[in-house]
């Protein structure tokens, strides 16, 4: 070969290195301009709800979700598919939940009913009493009659019509207790067919959209030229509010899991010991703007825009636990009130944020179509939680639920504002309640966004390295 040739050859090696390293920092900048500045349908600003969730947020929720009361959740995993045939479950390893032994699980929140948190219901022999006699969350006679008929009273109160998801019954023989330390999200190869057909599901039937309209980047959609999903976003922008909120909260939690995976992501498995870490080839391949056509940032916002959602509902259910009477009750006195303390800090820390989203700029119409539009919101949420029964893999069945449930319980609290403000100090409400299945999931489902905006901020930096 020639000195010329050679020559010729390296120059082309140094000039496909400078192009790489340019398309990286091109990417990268690419990523911080189009992910900035104010977000649509409110007034906050992405820097500001960055810094708020890195310095006063996400340290405190990562430690609460450590807590015994918020680690052990109870779900329904062999639910059948409501909709379509099921594929048959995933069999991939990864795939696989463990459930939490009978064991393991703290006296106070295997003995007590679903809604026991209340201090007149916490009496160490009683739960003892209520486990030898098997009775499952009943009533203990040792109650006061006053007690008992505030249980009583409770339990009466279906308040069904203002769920936004469909629980599981935790009375099941199928329901468990799982460990979410010990079955975290990440990537578990879950794809193809059976994933791609739930998203499709939720967005072409749930989100208010005519089939004549395409999503960007769906892969039934017809040729469109250059249209790259403009025509979507122009039909976006002509709905009403709460419909236009409805596919940002379903577009960032679908955003915000897609964030987990990429940052959990299976890098190389050595003897059978799986090495998880981030992959900026999967993030790129899921957010860059370049290869989905600008749709990667918009998705990164949405995820934003829930998080300012579920933020608020935090801030508005404060009330509800700052009560004498609520006790987050695992057996463990000395623990179970570390863990209220840290609660009630959070809370407080999402009350100071000062660029809330106002709901009440929501079913603000007439009366009779305010209402119709609520419930029609409502119900269209509740056919989603219901779709995360048909996913085939396990552990993205667990935190599609977990996740879902989250948001519905901060729907539900955003919407019940009159029924909070009216809570009595020391005695269970029959205009607002929440279960310890809603409260372990809103808490757990707040920590996932504040650890896909953590994760995100930590692509931003593996990005720069990589120039």
């Amino acid at each position: 070969m020639s000195q010329g040739v050679r020559r010729a050859g390296a120059g082309q090696g140094v000039a496909a290195a400078v192009q790489l390293l340019v398309t990286l920092s091109f990417l990268r900048s690419v990523v911080e301009a189009q992910v900035t500045g104010v977000l649509d349908d409110c007034l906050c600003d992405i820097d500001s709800i960055d810094n708020f969730n890195t310095y006063k947020i996400f340290p405190k929720i990562k430690k609460l979700q450590e807590r015994d009361y918020f680690r052990y959740y109870k779900v329904n995993l062999k639910r059948p598919c409501p909709f379509w045939a099921e594929d048959g479950h995933c069999s991939i390893k990864d795939c696989h939940v463990e459930p939490c032994p009978e064991s393991k699980i703290p006296v106070g929140i295997k003995a007590g009913h679903s809604n026991k948190y209340l201090k007149m219901a916490n009496n160490t022999k009683e739960l003892e009493v209520c486990e030898q006699a098997n009775k499952l969350g009943a009533i203990n006679s040792t109650l006061s009659n006053q007690s008992k008929e505030a249980f009583i009273d409770w339990a009466r109160y279906d308040d069904s019509r203002d769920h936004f998801c469909e629980l599981d019954d935790e009375r099941s023989p199928a329901a468990q207790y799982v460990d979410l330390l010990l079955n975290p999200e990440r990537y578990t190869g879950y794809k193809g067919t059976s994933a791609w057909r739930v998203w499709n599901s939720i967005y072409e039937e749930n989100c208010f959209k005519p089939r004549s309209v395409y999503r960007p980047l769906n892969p039934l959609a017809p040729s469109r030229g250059e249209d790259d999903g403009e025509s979507f976003y122009t039909w976006l922008e002509g709905l009403c509010l709460e419909k236009r909120v409805f596919y940002k909260l379903i577009s960032g939690l679908h955003a915000s899991i897609n964030l987990h995976l990429c940052a959990n992501y299976l890098l190389e498995e050595t003897w059978g010991k799986p090495s998880w870490g981030p992959d900026i080839k999967e993030f790129k391949h899921r957010f860059d703007p370049v290869e989905t056509k600008g749709e990667g940032p918009r998705r990164l916002k949405n995820l934003y825009f829930l998080y300012l959602i579920e933020l608020r509902a935090l801030s508005k259910v404060a009330p509800y636990f700052e009560r004498s009477i609520v006790d987050l009750y695992t057996g463990n006195a000395e623990e179970d009130a570390d863990t209220k303390t840290l609660l009630l800090n959070i809370f407080q820390d999402t009350k100071s944020f000062p660029m809330h989203f106002d709901e009440k700029s929501m079913f603000a119409g007439d009366k009779k179509g305010a209402k119709s539009l609520k419930e029609e919101f409502r119900l269209h949420f509740k056919n989603i939680s219901r779709i995360m029964d048909c996913v085939g893999c396990d552990k993205c069945r667990l935190w599609g639920k977990l996740q879902t449930q989250g948001l519905g319980t901060a729907l539900k609290i955003l919407f019940s504002e009159k029924e909070i403000q009216k809570l009595p100090e020391n005695s269970p409400s029959k205009g607002f309640q929440l279960t310890r299945q809603e409260i372990v999931a809103l808490l757990n489902a707040f920590g996932r966004l504040s650890t896909s905006i953590r994760d995100l901020q930590n692509f931003k930096v593996l990005l720069q390295q990589s120039r």
